[in-house]
């Protein structure tokens, strides 16, 4: 993913509320299916993390095990972004 496409991609998320919450309990295997669930419905999703060790790992952790994209990470949110493998409603900029 291109840095113009990240910038576009976090100009989208801004006015998004975050759809899944991570608790004192961290990345848990619920979680994961939140997620991919969420990414599923949405495409673009932000995730809030409560007071992580590694913020980065954490959402890197997400990103990986439901094959999404790490947009970005702004405080302790993060920004996921899958696109539908049929029909993408997000057109990405070349």
């Amino acid at each position: 993913m291109t840095g113009k496409q990240r910038k576009y991609l976090k100009g989208l998320a801004h006015n998004l509320k975050p759809v899944v919450r991570v608790g004192r309990t961290g990345v848990s295997g619920s979680l994961i299916k939140a997620v991919d669930q969420a990414l599923f419905e949405h495409e673009l999703i932000k995730v809030r993390m409560y007071d992580p060790e590694d913020k980065k790992a954490m959402a890197g952790r997400m990103a990986k095990s439901t094959g999404a994209e790490l947009v970005g990470i702004i405080g302790h949110t993060a920004i996921l972004y899958r696109p539908d493998s049929e029909e993408p409603v997000i057109r990405l900029p070349e």
